[in-house]
């Protein structure tokens, strides 16, 4: 799969006002009774990216490229009858497109074929949904799980081909979360024992924490050499169970979405590394296929690539290449991005482990 590197050349309009649902209250820009009109739909605020990444940037990048869009926006908050009754809502509105992360890929199956039927293309933003959808972005999912992997191996040195591990996987029922375990057991499996390994349901922190807990009761705290958590969120859960269980020194443990926490842990040295997904170049594919769905227009000219739904047919896609980002190119990753400064990560806590990191 080939990474997508043209979000730079996409070049189709300027200016879009913000619409909301009922919930979130109307935007600007509906006085254009003959707009094209977009419908976001977000899984959660659990996870940070979604509302401090994903959102901002898709919207600003449809302003951008469409000038007489409006957004509908909303936020099911991990829960799978809300985002089915956002859909609905939307196909109601009449919205043109839509760009979905789904809560539960299967469960959202019916409402994408709902909107299928009334002709509104669904385009899956970073998580396959089920159903009849007209395109998909997102990064490369075993890819991520084979740099968690090779990350964890490289951190446990010594104990890389005879040490145990957790392994604190994502929820089974997101499509991304198998393909991470896939990529990481690629790497992992013959090279270390899996003492325990957990499906974390809706990726809740809590969940993490209490099954690492339980993981430690059965294995001996002593007897854990690693945890592949497969995002930052799961990390911050294992490791606080960790810590409560009085662990020292921590064992090596991964993450994904380089959350400002998890950047923060990196650098004091709780949390290994995080999977680092450039938000920008996915808005900015995301918003343009939305924005090219919702004038009718091919999605060909923004998706280089193809993928095979559940059903077998194959859709435009664009596939982003993620990187792994430990305490050594911190500053040459998140931090040349922008997306986040050193200011950010380095904290008056942090200044001397920042120092030690060159993040000056």
């Amino acid at each position: 799969m080939k990474a997508w590197t043209r979000d730079a050349a996409i070049a189709l309009t300027a200016v879009s006002a913000a619409l909301s649902l009922a919930a979130c209250g109307p935007g600007a820009g509906d006085g254009d009774a003959n707009a094209p009109t977009i419908g976001v739909l977000l899984p959660d605020a659990v996870t940070a990216r979604w509302e401090t990444q994903d959102r901002p940037l898709i919207e600003k990048k449809i302003k951008e490229l469409c000038g007489n869009c409006a957004v509908e926006y909303a936020n099911a908050k991990n829960d799978v009858a809300t985002q089915q009754q956002q859909v609905d809502a939307m196909i109601t509105e009449g919205v043109d497109a839509m760009l979905l992360v789904a809560v539960d890929a299967t469960s959202l199956g019916s409402a994408v074929k709902k909107a299928d039927d009334a002709d509104i293309a669904v385009i899956a933003y970073d998580r396959l949904a089920e159903g009849p959808i007209s395109g998909y972005v997102t990064f490369d999912g075993e890819e991520v799980g084979r740099l968690q992997g090779r990350a964890l191996l490289t951190a446990m040195g010594d104990r890389a081909d005879s040490g145990q591990i957790v392994m604190m996987n994502g929820d089974s029922s997101d499509p991304n979360a198998i393909s991470f375990k896939q990529g990481a057991l690629s790497v992992l499996d013959e090279r270390v024992k899996i003492g325990k390994a957990y499906d974390t349901h809706q990726w809740r922190t809590e969940a993490a924490n209490m099954n690492m807990s339980g993981a430690i009761s059965a294995l001996g705290a002593e007897n854990i050499d690693g945890v592949y958590a497969a995002n930052d969120s799961l990390a911050a859960g294992s490791i606080s169970a960790l810590k409560s269980n009085k662990v020292n020194p921590l064992p090596p443990v991964t993450g994904q979405d380089a959350e400002l926490a998890a950047l923060r842990r990196i650098v004091s040295g709780d949390q290994y590394m995080t999977v680092y997904k450039p938000f920008g170049p996915e808005a900015s594919a995301g918003a343009a296929m939305a924005v090219a769905a919702a004038r009718g227009e091919s999605l060909d000219r923004v998706a280089e690539d193809t993928v095979r739904t559940s059903s077998g047919e194959a859709v435009p896609a664009v596939m982003l290449t993620p990187v792994s980002v430990t305490v050594t190119n911190i500053k040459d990753t998140v931090v040349k991005d922008g997306v986040y400064t050193v200011q950010q990560i380095c904290t008056p806590q942090l200044t001397s482990a920042c120092n030690r990191a060159g993040l000056t």
